[in-house]
């Protein structure tokens, strides 16, 4: 009886210790995903910015400063992303 609670005990452990470690997929995924976005939302503002600046060049200072903000605000989203991934543990 003592060996087939010894067996038991040896097997539970085994499995514990075979769990797979996700933080890094975590990490992984919410500095990927948030720098993708960024990038993709970054595009396509600078874009948008310059196909309607070729369309009307004599709006280029209306168009710059708000293309800008936006851009920063894009940024700050996988600055945040990258936070998250700091903060997982």
């Amino acid at each position: 009886m003592a060996d087939k609670e010894n067996i038991m005990e040896n097997q539970v452990v085994g499995a514990v210790s075979t769990a797979v470690n996700l933080v890094p997929l975590a990490k992984a995924l919410a500095i990927g995903l948030t720098g993708i976005g960024a990038a993709l939302g970054i595009g396509m503002v600078g874009a948008k910015a310059m196909e309607s600046i070729g369309r009307n060049p004599e709006a280029t200072g209306k168009i710059l400063v708000p293309m800008l903000i936006v851009s920063a605000f894009a940024e700050a989203v996988a600055i945040y992303g990258l936070v998250i991934a700091f903060s997982i543990k």
